[in-house]
Formats: C-alpha cells, sequence, structure tokens
C-alpha cells in the first residue's frame, strides 16, 4: 500500500506497511485485533505487537512470540489487621487495604500508595512497616517532583502536557485535543 497522502488516518488492515503502521497511534486492543486476524501472537506490550505486526507487514519473519508472562506470586499469606510499626512486611505483601488503613493512620490522609510506595511494599521483604512510614517521608520531595510517563502510557502523557500548556482547559477540550492529536500522523 503506498503511503497515505491524505493524512487522514487509514484503516488498520493487512493491506498497510510496516511504515504506514508505525506513522499512526493505535490502541493495544486495536494493533492486537490485526495480529490475530493475521494469524500473529497478540501477545506481549504494544511495543512488541507493533514490531510484530511491522514485521509482518513489511514480509520480514515473525519475531519469536514473548515468553509466558510470569504467574503472579502467592509470597504467602498477606497482613491481616492489627498490623503495627513492628509488624515485619512478609515475602509477596501487596499494597492492600489493610496497610493503606495503617499508613493513613500514621501517615494521615495525605497518605497514597504511589510508585515508590508500591515498590517498598514489594521490595520490602523483612522490613517493619515502621520503616515503610520513614521511607514515605524520605521520598517525598522526590515524589512531588514530575516523574516520568513511560512510552505505553501515551494518553497519560498526552494529557499531562496537554494542561501544562492549558492550566484553565476542560477535560472536555483536553479529550478532543487528543482526539485529534491521535488522528494525525506522527511524522
Amino acid at each position: 500500500m503506498s503511503a497515505n497522502i491524505e493524512g487522514s488516518r487509514p484503516a488498520l488492515t493487512p493491506a498497510l506497511t510496516g511504515a504506514e503502521l508505525a506513522r499512526w497511534y493505535w490502541t493495544l486492543a486495536e494493533l492486537s485485533a490485526l495480529a490475530r486476524e493475521m494469524g500473529l501472537s497478540a501477545g506481549g506490550g504494544k511495543v512488541a505487537v507493533t514490531a510484530r505486526l511491522a514485521a509482518a507487514l513489511d514480509g520480514m519473519p515473525p519475531a519469536p512470540a514473548p515468553s509466558p508472562a510470569p504467574t503472579a506470586r502467592r509470597g504467602g499469606r498477606q497482613l491481616a489487621a492489627p498490623v503495627d510499626g513492628a509488624t515485619v512486611i512478609p515475602p509477596g505483601q501487596r499494597s492492600s487495604q489493610v496497610l493503606r488503613e495503617f499508613f493513613v493512620r500514621e501517615i494521615g490522609p495525605a497518605f497514597h500508595f504511589d510508585a515508590f510506595m508500591r515498590e517498598y511494599v514489594a521490595q520490602g521483604t523483612g522490613r517493619t512497616l515502621a520503616e515503610a512510614v520513614a521511607h514515605w517521608h524520605a521520598t517525598r520531595a522526590q515524589a512531588a517532583q514530575p516523574q516520568e510517563v513511560a512510552a505505553q502510557f501515551e494518553f497519560n502523557r498526552f494529557l499531562r502536557d496537554w494542561h501544562a500548556r492549558h492550566p484553565d482547559g476542560a477535560r472536555t477540550e483536553a479529550l478532543a485535543a487528543w482526539r485529534a492529536h491521535r488522528a494525525r500522523p506522527r511524522d
């Protein structure tokens, strides 16, 4: 298929080229549907599915299928109330409601499970909840800094950037801008 000269988003079909596929924004659901239609693995993240499709559309041999996702760790029992600062985080502990209630009680209503706390709990086997509270306080300055939004979260990245440019903009305006953005080619 030749390049889309008009600049309007083409239909997502096996007639596209890999380059044309890469020019446009597609959701993972759209890409996965095309992969299944073409008999390709739809497994993996958006980047992997896009690469697999682009190769197939350009007549290249398919990339190896992704290895199966690791099964969820069932590391043991989750903490149950009551917990206190001396409670030790067990293997496989999740950011649970029991922990949330403890942290809100100790830290206050501003507590929330951000990336720093989710990672601390997940990697905190053997540490105490008092150490987790200290970690919360120690990471607040870093947590207040703008965090990089990973490439696979293009919608979130777009909205953050749009709201930075339009601080008084309404959500409906931001969503309309997103629809216009994703309808344009990337080049």
